[in-house]
């Protein structure tokens, strides 16, 4: 299933956006829906929060797709399984994290996962001025983990950093392999049903409650069927270490989600962080516009 070409398994109504554009809506899409989750914690824990997010999403994706198993050979069913699993460690230690320490300080962190991608899979010299110049906005705003006073919070974010960079490599695989969003739609049913004894011991009964469900259906939309949907369409057409560089927004769109929903004041060293991650992202984007599509080549 490596070999087959784009055209099988792009989304038509997909296809003439941009790889890059889909990223950044994908960006905006789950900074904003963790922010969002943020306030849940008090009644529901940051792992009920995942749960939530997770089995809301997995029903959307499942109604949406309505993937068949026998449709898939016993591998990649087990690709989508380990693509779950992933996808659901990721959340919940992520959750686990910005309940503990600052949300752009719990994002830096994780962008490790991904920055680690792209320099171990980039080949050329410009990606890594690149990664680089992300990595130097990245550590700004930090603020040099400062803040990050939680030992347990930032061993949560690193190891969402891990699970992160799994998820980038798994989920090119998933993109090439399953069409539509089949696949994801798999891998979020593993990832609702691996998360939901741990969403059950930190929420209970809390977890029916109607006015909770419905702003985790919110979350569910924002943070995993969107975002997960239009990085899936995305990874089609990147490789793997230009998908990472480009997630160097990750920090700069959370710091603004702070601000938004959570009512985090910027400071100037974060306007400052902000421009050199935009200026990474967007000469990263000049320099995928400028190569073929990766299942092209």
């Amino acid at each position: 299933m490596e070999g087959t070409t784009a055209t099988t398994h792009r989304q038509p109504a997909l296809d003439r956006v941009p790889a890059a554009a889909l990223l950044i809506g994908a960006v905006c899409s789950i900074q904003m829906g963790a922010a969002l989750a943020a306030t849940l914690f008090d009644e529901l824990g940051p792992a009920g929060t995942a749960t939530v997010r997770l089995v809301l999403a997995a029903l959307i994706l499942l109604a949406l797709w309505r993937p068949r198993l026998g449709a898939h050979a016993p591998a990649d069913l087990r690709l989508a399984a380990l693509f779950g699993l992933v996808l659901g460690a990721m959340n919940v230690c992520f959750y686990e994290a910005i309940d503990r320490i600052p949300l752009g300080v719990a994002v830096t962190l994780e962008f490790v996962g991904p920055l680690g991608v792209a320099v171990a899979g980039s080949r050329r010299k410009l990606d890594l001025a690149w990664v680089a110049l992300a990595a130097t906005g990245v550590a700004l705003l930090g603020g040099g983990l400062g803040g990050a006073s939680d030992g347990l919070g930032v061993a949560f974010a690193l190891v969402a950093a891990g699970f992160w960079a799994a998820y980038i490599l798994l989920n090119t695989r998933l993109g090439r392999t399953f069409p539509g969003g089949s696949g994801l739609a798999l891998g979020m049913a593993v990832s609702a049903l691996g998360a939901l004894p741990f969403g059950i011991a930190d929420a209970g009964g809390r977890l029916l409650e109607p006015h909770l469900l419905a702003l985790g259906l919110c979350v569910a939309v924002l943070s995993s069927a969107l975002p997960y949907s239009l990085e899936l369409e995305a990874l089609r057409r990147l490789p793997a270490g230009t998908f990472g560089v480009l997630m160097s927004l990750e920090p700069a769109v959370a710091t603004i989600a702070g601000l938004i929903v959570l009512g985090q004041s910027l400071h100037a060293v974060d306007l400052i962080a902000i421009t050199l991650v935009v200026t990474a992202s967007i000469g990263a984007t000049r320099e995928v516009r400028r190569r073929p599509p990766a299942l092209d080549a």
